[in-house]
């Protein structure tokens, strides 16, 4: 029986790119707040909670979520001043709070705890920095999941705070002076009235907070009134002598580096890398000499010195050499490089003394990703966390002169991780492309093609997908699923080139390798097409709408999150402008061409049967904005012929999925796990 969908108006847009007319029938629901969109919201969600409070794992579901996510968990501690600082969760606290010690055998101080600003903890602690002497604490906050930030400063002492307050901060580090007197940070102009969450986001600024002062009275650093689609990160150098200012332009991994001489008042800012042709990252100094990692004339990336007396290219100079391997993040600590590899999409950490020469590689508990690895250039040791998709974040502490590791703090969680198995399986694409997967199942799997499976992966931005744990997965292994996740090409696990083969007119690879993993799994009996479940968010959430639109008979269930939807508009919303070095352009002609071809939205066809589909979304998202996911589902509900219902949730108070409150996870969550046992027709459902 179908379902009853809520009637969806359709208005007469018509819009003429390069002699093609291409409908817009849903152009209303771009905007989040006008009367009509927000019915049309109620509705959906009316159809949507009622159809899920019909399955009866739901509850059931939900409480064995709630019991798993009620564990410890610790950030990596930072030591600043002496103290060290870190955050934790009590288990099911909506968000983190900020912990200070003395001393790591010493007993902990609550110092912020962000549950105290919001009932429904929909006020998140997004950002945080302590000042060199580790007296204050700087605070990023955000509301309702947006991207915008308003900083405060907390005194660590008094838990006072500070009268400093800084509004319309977005994409911004912030970097303290040596004297703890102020920082820098990075700010948009105030949006017009009405277009905070969707109006775009041009020409970022760079500026100096000192201590005391109002905003309006920050000094601004640099601008660029010709060039509006550049950002700016302001970092200090450890040894407070200067400014480094990397430039980015959108998403492109290509970026500049300038610095500034802050030992004398007035200095101009020198352009050290003045062209966008690579990817740099400035890891530390010695003077005027500059570390930095680059993917210039070195695809997986390697670790560069450059002297910046003598800033000639000709003069540069290899410090670690290009490997096998993918260079991820390096860190400078106790006076040796800390290097994080990716090896088939897992990682692989390595030490070396500030000569590039190997000291030893630093042992990990298994196949997963590492991060941290976090300090000063002075310090003897650091902290870092170790994750994989049956294993909880650990972190460690790792001591940089002797090598040795040991455990610091350990989540116990209720589950038992014997019972499950992780493989990684390498398949090919359409074009023969060798594409890596990491299958996590329960140990002693029946290989009969009925076993309940999502493919999960992500194929654009230069970003891996790497082991991670995540408690709605161990949910769905205990459920007898199968959890599969591709390393489609347009991520980063194997550099720049695996990057560029999945971007603008070669974006059909990433759906091409998303679709091949669909096959093998088929293939090799893990599953059938009426168990296969696709997910994804943002960018992998368009992977799903173009895997669903190309080959809907090769799902039974589809999980687009919070995706890029609508191939021809992306660019008209808040920061979606940076994209268009990623995906193209509907303004270009041979792009449009490109994009029109699979953007979801547009190749849904009338009297089809898609997949059983949940859109999920927030209605406060502002990185993509929510009319992406309204209008795709408005257009799947009028296509669809079938009997899988194809429904759309849309999360109040939320944006695009970070510092969401663990009660709102653990809901998204459970919604999702139900909506698929009943899609792949579970034992039970």
């Amino acid at each position: 029986m179908r379902l009853v969908y809520p009637a969806t108006k359709k208005v007469d847009q018509i819009d003429d790119y390069h002699g093609t007319r291409v409908a817009d029938p849903y152009r209303w629901l771009e905007d989040p707040d006008s009367p009509d969109t927000r019915a049309w919201v109620v509705a959906q969600n009316q159809v949507t909670f009622d159809w899920l409070a019909q399955i009866p794992s739901r509850e059931r579901i939900r409480q064995r979520l709630t019991k798993l996510w009620n564990y410890e968990r610790f950030g990596q501690p930072h030591k600043k001043g002496g103290r060290y600082f870190y955050s934790r969760n009590d288990g099911l606290q909506n968000q983190s709070a900020v912990y200070v010690v003395e001393s790591l055998a010493g007993q902990a101080r609550l110092l912020f705890d962000p549950n105290t600003l919001a009932a429904d903890g929909t006020v998140a602690l997004k950002n945080w920095a302590v000042s060199e002497d580790g007296k204050l604490m700087a605070c990023g906050l955000a509301a309702a999941g947006s991207d915008w930030e308003e900083w405060s400063v907390l005194e660590v002492e008094t838990g006072r705070w500070r009268p400093d307050k800084l509004k319309w901060v977005k994409f911004s580090r912030l970097s303290w002076t040596p004297d703890s007197k102020g920082f820098y940070y990075s700010r948009y102009d105030e949006p017009p009235p009405g277009q905070q969450y969707t109006g775009q986001n041009y020409y970022q600024k760079l500026y100096y907070h000192r201590l005391g002062q109002p905003q309006d009275q920050d000094t601004l650093v640099y601008e660029r009134k010709d060039q509006k689609e550049w950002g700016f990160d302001g970092e200090v150098t450890e040894d407070g002598r200067y400014l480094i200012i990397g430039v980015w332009r959108g998403t492109e991994q290509k970026n500049l580096i300038f610095y500034q001489d802050l030992q004398t008042p007035g200095s101009p800012v020198v352009e050290l890398i003045p062209q966008f042709e690579a990817d740099y990252s400035f890891l530390g100094n010695d003077g005027p000499l500059f570390w930095l990692t680059t993917d210039l004339d070195a695809p997986l990336r390697r670790v560069i010195a450059i002297d910046t007396t003598r800033p000639a290219r000709a003069n540069w100079r290899e410090v670690i050499p290009e490997s096998r391997d993918t260079l991820g993040a390096v860190s400078l600590i106790g006076d040796h490089f800390v290097a994080d590899y990716l090896k088939d999409a897992a990682s692989a950490v390595k030490v070396f003394d500030l000569a590039g020469k190997h000291v030893r590689d630093v042992a990990l508990p298994g196949l997963g990703s590492v991060g941290g690895f976090g300090g000063r250039r002075d310090d003897s040791e650091t902290f870092y966390s170790f994750t994989s998709y049956t294993h909880p974040g650990s972190i460690y502490r790792y001591d940089v002169k002797t090598g040795e590791t040991a455990l610091f703090r350990e989540p116990k969680v209720d589950f038992d991780p014997n019972r499950f198995e992780t493989k990684q399986v390498f398949y090919k694409s359409k074009d023969g492309t060798r594409v890596p997967m990491i299958i996590v199942s329960r140990k002693g799997l029946a290989l009969d093609g009925r076993n309940p499976t999502i493919l999960f992966a992500y194929g654009g931005f230069n970003n891996a997908l790497t082991p991670g744990f995540a408690v709605s997965t161990i949910a769905w292994l205990e459920m007898g699923g199968v959890y599969a996740v591709a390393n489609l090409r347009g991520g980063g696990e194997y550099g720049r080139e695996w990057h560029e083969a999945g971007m603008l007119d070669r974006k059909q690879n990433v759906f091409d390798d998303f679709l091949a993993a669909a096959e093998w799994l088929i293939a090799n009996k893990y599953t059938s097409p009426e168990k296969l479940a696709i997910r994804g968010g943002s960018n992998g959430g368009l992977l799903v709408g173009a895997a669903m639109t190309q080959r809907p008979d090769l799902f039974a269930a589809a999980v687009p999150a919070v995706g890029v939807m609508d191939m021809l508009r992306f660019h008209k919303f808040t920061i979606g402008w940076a994209w268009v070095s990623e995906y193209g352009s509907a303004d270009d002609p041979a792009q449009f061409k490109t994009l029109l071809a699979y953007s979801p939205l547009h190749n849904l066809k009338a009297g089809t049967a898609y997949p059983a589909t949940l859109v999920t979304t927030g209605d406060h998202d502002d990185r993509v904005v929510p009319g992406h996911s309204l209008k795709f589902a408005a257009a799947l509900q009028a296509a669809h012929s079938g009997n899988a219902p194809v429904l759309i949730r849309i999360e109040t108070r939320a944006g695009h999925g970070g510092s969401t409150p663990t009660t709102k996870l653990i809901d998204q969550s459970a919604d999702v796990l139900a909506f698929l046992t009943a899609a792949l027709k579970l034992p039970g459902d």
